[in-house]
């Protein structure tokens, strides 16, 4: 726990000083992000990327300070980070109201008070039938519901999208949308909330 608490410390140093240079909104942490992948383009950034993007950047801290960065960043696991592990990491998280009507809209789904949203809690909000795919016959509906279910969130593939996947989804989302009031009316449009 010490050492993703020098993370976090990393992470607000590393924070005022991109603020500074005056990348605040989501073009200028992309415009930020393109510039570390600027070596082979594959909208990922490994770790020498990453290191190299904060130096060109000038961003003051050290190698081993960058790597543990890179470590917080990387919420998969597979080495790189992408541009919503990015957001996410220099965003940071949802904000109360921002939180708030995530959890509201979780609660709509988890009707059972399970701590998860199954398929069939979703089924009948996402119809399948009109897919492309379906129509064609490539896919039935329930592979494109299991896709739609993988795009969604569901990292580990259960068929079910449990409260954290849920939250990083939204994390991801909500870290490409500056204003709290447009967030919240998406929420509010895509899930037919009050």
């Amino acid at each position: 726990m010490a050492q993703k608490g020098g993370a976090l410390a990393i992470l607000e140093n590393v924070r005022a000083q991109i603020k500074a240079r005056g990348a605040k909104t989501i073009r200028g942490l992309g415009r930020t992000f393109r510039n570390f992948d600027s070596f082979d383009g594959n909208k990922q950034i490994d770790r020498e990327e990453f290191w190299s993007g904060l130096c060109e950047i000038q961003i003051r801290i050290s190698r081993a300070e960058a790597d543990s960065l890179m470590q917080l960043f990387d919420l998969n696991g597979d080495g790189y980070v992408n541009f919503d592990e990015f957001l996410v990491g220099i965003r940071g998280s949802l904000n109360a109201q921002r939180q708030a009507m995530v959890d509201k809209a979780f609660l709509k789904f988890d009707a059972d008070g399970s701590g998860e949203i199954t398929a069939a809690d979703l089924r009948g909000v996402y119809n399948c039938s009109m897919h492309p795919k379906v129509q064609s016959g490539e896919l039935t509906e329930d592979e494109v519901f299991l896709e739609f279910l993988q795009n969604f969130g569901d990292k580990n593939r259960d068929g079910r999208i449990q409260r954290d996947e849920w939250n990083e989804y939204y994390a991801a989302v909500s870290s490409s949308i500056d204003n709290d009031e447009h967030f919240v009316q998406l929420m509010k449009a895509a899930w037919k909330l009050d």
